[in-house]
């Protein structure tokens, strides 16, 4: 299933995935750019629709939830994203990440625990 944000509905669902179900005052106090009530309802609504998120009701408020996982969702755009940059390829997705001068030694060195693991070659060393 490939899952798809617009960068609203992201900012929405990072509240979501980080502080829990939330009502849409919620939401909106917890926003880093401030947006109305009503857009915020909207976003929620629209999330709802695509089914990645629920909601429960509190008296006469609604407590949304996400239905995806923060991780799932970010499987499903790195693979959206590497195949529209990176024709598919997932080497190339890495010799630009690792390319980026702004990644310290220590970044670079996690990143390479993780292929060493993923490899099963980290004992090796």
């Amino acid at each position: 299933m490939d899952i798809a944000f617009t960068d609203r509905e992201l900012d929405v669902m990072a509240v979501l995935w980080e502080h829990g179900p939330a009502t849409v005052a919620e939401v909106r106090e917890r926003l880093a750019d401030p947006l109305a009530y009503t857009t915020v309802l909207t976003v929620l609504r629209t999330l709802e629709e695509k089914g990645y998120v629920g909601h429960e009701a509190e008296g006469k408020a609604y407590r949304y939830y996400p239905r995806v996982a923060r991780d799932a969702a970010g499987e499903s755009a790195l693979r959206r994203l590497t195949r529209k940059l990176f024709r598919g390829s997932p080497e190339l997705l890495l010799t630009q990440l690792v390319s980026d001068r702004g990644l310290t030694r220590e970044e670079l060195e996690r990143m390479r625990r993780l292929l060493d693991e993923r490899l099963g070659t980290a004992e090796e060393r």
